[in-house]
């Protein structure tokens, strides 16, 4: 089982949003997702935040919301728990991410990028401003096959 963290940078009405194109053996190839990573010992879901957004944007936050926890069940990449954020202050020089391209996208256009489709579901949490929430998601191969937010069963 995999600890994550997963934030979205906020600049106006845009997310800062990482395009996977990289790694060849990556669960998240070619998707859209925000900023994160996997724990190190003895971290917290705060310092891996942190961690992973200074090396993976060269940003530091400044600003941040703890969101939710995911958890993702998959037949293909086993089971991850995701300690979702949302941060809205940060400094420094944005860098070169090893991982995939950088960008800014309008809030309004995340629906056009490929996106894992429970993605979808927590993204609109957020824009919901939903309180602190917990969301359950199950996937066969790329396909989204449940959805539980806090404790009830989604439509899918």
């Amino acid at each position: 089982m995999k600890m994550t963290t997963l934030c979205y940078l906020e600049r106006g009405d845009s997310y800062l949003m990482l395009h996977r194109t990289k790694k060849e053996q990556d669960e998240n190839k070619d998707k859209w997702i925000g900023i994160g990573g996997k724990f190190e010992e003895g971290e917290s879901p705060e310092d891996c935040l942190l961690r992973e957004c200074r090396e993976e944007t060269g940003l530091t936050l400044t600003d941040y919301r703890y969101r939710g926890i995911v958890t993702f069940v998959s037949d293909e990449w086993g089971t991850e728990y995701m300690h979702l954020f949302t941060a809205a202050g940060f400094t420094g020089e944005q860098q070169r991410c090893e991982e995939g391209e950088l960008a800014w996208i309008e809030k309004k256009r995340l629906q056009e990028l490929t996106l894992w489709e429970g993605d979808k579901i927590f993204l609109r949490l957020l824009e919901e401003n939903e309180p602190f929430f917990s969301l359950k998601l199950v996937y066969r191969g790329d396909t989204l096959t449940a959805a539980v937010l806090n404790g009830s069963a989604l439509k899918i």
